[in-house]
């Protein structure tokens, strides 16, 4: 049994062009129209195949095939449709189509499996509409309460259950619609790595063990703006000298004095008033730190605040740093990986065991049930970007692994 990655294809092709930006990447926010757009082309595709679809009250789209005994908790198979600004077309909607692609074929097939299949479609997992990462699978599995979603906004100031009610949705029902343990007995996600590890070494799959924790600090610096050719160097308050020099020593930090598997990136820069003549008044930017060990994470924090006070006070201007996003380590099933391993061995796919250094979904979905993913490489590790690609003979591999997959643990329970 096997899947068909032309369908895929189309899929990836259709939602892809339900995009806000033609010609400079690909993005598609949650609660936008082109968001709409993508959640009704798959809508069609689901009620097509007599799925059972509940949409939640953040959006989050659940599509259930059913099994022979409804009743048993179901294996649930997806991930997400929203990209970054200016984004690939592949992070998230490959997951999900796949899952698309699984329920088809097993449709087609008229296999019937003993316990139901179920689509999980997360909303707003990238973060980059309202700045928290997987604030849909957070609502869904309780990690989010009513007041988190009115307290997270986008730059226009519209909070993220207020975007949702616009949109159409009902988040004032979030607290009745969580995800219990009893409805979901596993959670298998298909990715792609966004790293160069798999393409590096030309193996077409990664069984993922981990995934990296994170924590976003924001950072801003704040001086005494004047004119920029009038004030002479020693007499200035400047933020933004203080704000490199601090950039610079973070790479260092995470380099020399954190462990090998720490990642640290500055990757969002505002500065005030931003003119050309001017030296700013204030310089605000976002430290993103990563590791599967926590410890890396505590260790690169704290020198990095040390660093960043000893470095204001020199330039004599004032800094605050606030813990703006979190999320865990998460070791992934032992037992899934297992499975997927068996499986793989079995239609001879070569693959290594791996970790991913990107937060995704299902480390939320762990919390709730086993979990498992599979990555398929990302052509030079490129991700988050226009340039973002996957061949398709690898997104074959990686389909039909997860469709084997999901027999397999339907038929452990049995």
């Amino acid at each position: 049994m096997e899947t068909r990655v032309e369908r895929v294809k189309r899929d990836i092709e259709i939602i892809s062009s339900f995009n806000a930006t033609p010609g400079r990447g690909y993005t598609r926010f949650s609660y936008s129209p082109e968001d709409r757009m993508a959640r009704e082309y798959l809508l069609e595709q689901f009620y097509g195949l007599g799925l059972q679809v509940k949409v939640d009250g953040v959006g989050n789209i659940r599509a259930r095939w059913q099994g022979k005994d409804p009743e048993k908790p179901s294996i649930m198979i997806g991930s997400h449709l929203d990209t970054v600004l200016h984004g690939g077309k592949f992070d998230g909607v490959l997951g999900v189509v796949a899952a698309l692609e699984v329920v088809r074929v097993l449709n087609e097939q008229q296999v019937r499996l003993e316990v139901p299949v179920e689509i999980i479609v997360f909303a707003e997992e990238e973060g980059s509409n309202f700045g928290s990462v997987c604030a849909g699978s957070k609502a869904l599995t309780g990690r989010y309460s009513i007041q988190d979603l009115k307290r997270i906004k986008n730059p226009e100031g519209l909070s993220m259950y207020q975007a949702a009610e616009k949109f159409g949705l009902k988040p004032e029902r979030l607290s009745r619609e969580l995800l219990r343990p009893d409805e979901v007995q596993a959670m298998l996600e298909l990715h792609i790595e966004q790293g160069g590890v798999l393409d590096s070494l030309k193996i077409p799959i990664g069984i993922v063990e981990a995934i990296a924790g994170s924590k976003w600090l924001r950072v801003e610096i704040e001086g005494i703006p004047n004119h920029a050719g009038a004030t002479p160097m020693g007499m200035r308050k400047d933020p933004m000298t203080a704000a490199a020099q601090i950039i610079a020593e973070i790479d260092k930090i995470v380099r020399e004095k954190a462990f090998a598997t720490t990642v640290g990136t500055v990757g969002k820069f505002d500065c005030q008033p931003n003119i050309p003549n001017c030296i700013p008044e204030k310089v605000i930017f976002i430290v993103d730190l990563r590791d599967v060990n926590p410890l890396g994470i505590a260790i690169a924090e704290r020198e990095i605040t040390t660093r960043i006070k000893e470095i204001t006070a020199a330039h004599e201007v004032r800094a605050s740093i606030e813990v703006v996003g979190e999320s865990d380590a998460i070791r992934l099933s032992d037992r899934i990986a297992g499975v997927i391993e068996d499986v793989a061995k079995e239609k001879g796919i070569n693959y290594i065991r791996m970790n991913s250094g990107a937060v995704h979904d299902s480390s939320l979905l762990a919390g709730v049930t086993e979990v498992g993913m599979i990555f398929v490489p990302s052509i030079d590790g490129r991700s988050h970007v226009p340039e973002e690609a996957t061949r398709y003979e690898d997104i074959q591999v990686g389909c039909d692994l997860l469709l084997a997959t999901t027999l397999r643990l339907a038929g452990e329970q049995s």
